[in-house]
């Protein structure tokens, strides 16, 4: 068959030579507004519900602003009246007056408190799911290069960072902007000379709080992928935590662990030293402020330019003006730390994804299992290495193939091609003569079922577990599979049989967790089959058995088998000797010894004396 070559994916797909791709984490630091804006724009639904919470805000903070001025007539009034009596009635009235003022202003605030919750827990669950979503649009390249614990990172700590930040900063800000002009407004239409004195005294605080937001904001980005970082750590080992114990490796781990953690400290000391730092300087100036215009007013008092009701007003909207600038503080903070997140979510979100393939339709209808390889060519992604040269081979309906050869010979790559976790840089496929990139790749995975060397399973009922995305899973046909794979007593001795919760109190063994997967691929009952060391975590007695199960679960199927035990693999129809990458003997097992080459080699190996 002549040799076909192919581009792989779309124009944006990989580079090589170890180039980073679009998409993938750096350690360059997006901007701030950049970041911002994309939040602005992914939670562009709930503008409506937003412009109401501003609203509430702004209609709440006037109503507080006109406060005081009504205070200063009530105290003009009663200061008139000290001499001639004071006008109960009128004092009643401003009283009654400020009182529905104030009751207004707290309800506006409960409004928008409440709709600015509901806002940002909406915008953190489209988050989430997006990133679900998103998580099985991803290549395997990508989780190859990225921790575990890094991406669960970014589902849980990055996103709840964004939405308690945006819960707090948004409407505390657009209040305290509203506040801040508004007393300003107010003090202004007051006393010119009162209000320049505090604007004199604040605008130092202005300059700071900008300076520090400037340092500041690196060290919250820093933060938030030093905490992806340790997180990652913490999975890893806790999955591990057995070998570690075994290899006393404890220290070993526990250093890294400090090292990561010194560095998540340093980063968050100084990001939340340096934010913190606002508050304080902002309470300085508001203080200094609110005592200079203390001064100023009984100065002008005593001159008898303004009146008593004046100071009384006018020390109010002191409070009212600098007030806001701590307020602005912990907003901006808080957008320090929603920006920060919203990077690194952002960043996973516009990973590149694989090729789309909803314009592929092509099925396979009675699938016969004929499978060709055909001068197949792949290097895994951002490296320069080919570690499937040209392989070639031809598998039959019905055939068990065995792929063997020594470990980095590159057979469990054979199979992740097979199965399209990986695309091909040359040659091409075939499953009976269709290629498989004309297929989608949920088409592929359709037509096989598969059994790894690692087990997974899930927190669920063992049911559960056996008929995970199975169709046609009845309680007979689990049975079967259970008895075939000689595990339908051990799970009819458990408190509640098939309905038994898998969690960490129950102990399954490594080679009952194999059977469980094994007998999870019979019940798929799917055209093809694929085991890649399947029963390398079973006794003897228990291999026999599965492989007996194994036998009857292949008639008729096309099998693809990866065995390191090469006694498990004598009666297969053909052989392929790996090394390399390349295809270097094949034939069934008895002509392989007679070539004695490397697969007599390889079978010879396990019986000599070590």
């Amino acid at each position: 068959m002549e040799k076909r070559e192919y581009e792989i994916g779309q124009s944006n797909r990989p580079r090589r030579g170890g180039a980073p791709r679009p998409g993938m984490p750096t350690e360059k630091a997006k901007d701030f507004s950049g970041t911002t804006g994309k939040l602005v724009s992914y939670g562009g639904k709930y503008v409506p519900f937003v412009i109401i919470s501003l609203i509430c805000a702004v209609i709440s903070t006037v109503l507080t602003l006109i406060g005081p001025d009504k205070l200063s007539d009530m105290t003009d009034e009663i200061t008139k009246g000290i001499i001639t009596g004071i006008d109960m009635d009128a004092v009643k009235k401003i009283g009654i007056t400020l009182i529905c003022f104030y009751a207004v202003s707290y309800l506006t605030s409960v409004i928008q408190g409440w709709i600015m919750a509901n806002v940002t827990q909406g915008l953190s669950q489209s988050l989430r799911k997006d990133i679900s979503h998103k998580i099985n649009l991803l290549p395997m390249w990508y989780y190859n290069q990225t921790t575990t614990g890094d991406i669960l990172s970014r589902v849980t700590n990055d996103v709840d960072t964004i939405g308690q930040s945006l819960n707090q900063s948004i409407g505390n800000l657009v209040s305290a902007v509203v506040l801040f002009v508004g007393s300003l407004f107010m003090m202004l239409k007051t006393n010119g000379i009162m209000t320049l004195t505090a604007v004199l005294a604040t605008i130092f605080g202005f300059v700071l709080m900008f300076m520090i937001m400037g340092r500041s904001q690196k060290y919250f980005i820093r933060q938030q992928k030093n905490l992806g970082a340790i997180n990652g750590h913490i999975e890893e080992i806790y999955a591990g935590h057995t070998v570690v114990k075994a290899y006393n490796g404890e220290a070993q781990e526990e250093k890294k662990f400090d090292e990561l953690n010194d560095k998540l400290r340093d980063s968050a000391f100084k990001a939340q030293c340096l934010s913190g730092m606002m508050m304080p300087i902002m309470g300085f100036i508001g203080n200094f402020g609110y005592a200079a215009v203390c001064v100023v007013g009984g100065a002008l008092a005593l001159n008898g330019k303004i009146g008593f009701g004046v100071i009384v007003a006018f020390m109010m909207y002191v409070r009212y003006f600098t007030q806001p600038l701590n307020q602005i503080a912990q907003a901006a903070q808080a957008l320090q730390s929603a920006a920060a997140a919203g990077e690194r979510v952002f960043e996973f979100l516009e990973a590149e994804e694989m090729e789309d393939e909803s314009s592929k339709s092509r099925k396979l209808e009675n699938t016969k299992g004929e499978v060709t390889f055909s001068h197949v060519k792949f290097g895994y992604e951002n490296s320069g290495k080919i570690i499937i040269n040209d392989f070639s081979a031809i598998a039959k309906p019905g055939q068990k193939i065995a792929i063997v050869g020594p470990t980095g010979a590159g057979k469990t790559t054979m199979v992740n091609l097979l199965m399209r976790f990986h695309e091909l840089n040359g040659g091409e496929i075939m499953i009976d003569g269709v290629s498989t990139k004309e297929m989608s790749r949920e088409e592929v995975h359709s037509q096989f079922c598969m059994v790894l060397q690692d087990t997974w399973l899930f927190e669920g009922t063992i049911r559960e577990n056996l008929i995970y995305s199975t169709d046609n899973g009845s309680d007979e046909k689990m049975k079967e599979a259970c008895k075939a794979v000689g595990l339908d007593h051990f799970i009819r001795t458990l408190p509640n049989g098939y309905d038994t919760m898998l969690t960490d109190q129950l102990n399954l063994s490594q080679g009952q967790k194999q059977q469980l997967t094994i007998a999870r691929a019979m019940i798929a009952d799917k055209p093809m089959l694929i085991l890649d060391e399947a029963t390398s975590s079973v006794d003897t007695r228990t291999e026999l058995q599965i492989q007996r199960a194994m036998d009857k679960l292949m008639e008729k199927r096309t099998s693809f088998v990866i065995a390191h035990r090469l006694s498990t693999i004598r009666d297969a129809d053909m052989i392929l000797v790996m090394k390399d990458g390349d295809i270097i003997e094949s034939g069934d097992h008895e002509e392989l010894l007679k070539q004695n080459g490397f697969y007599a080699q390889l079978y010879n190996s396990q019986f000599e004396s070590a």
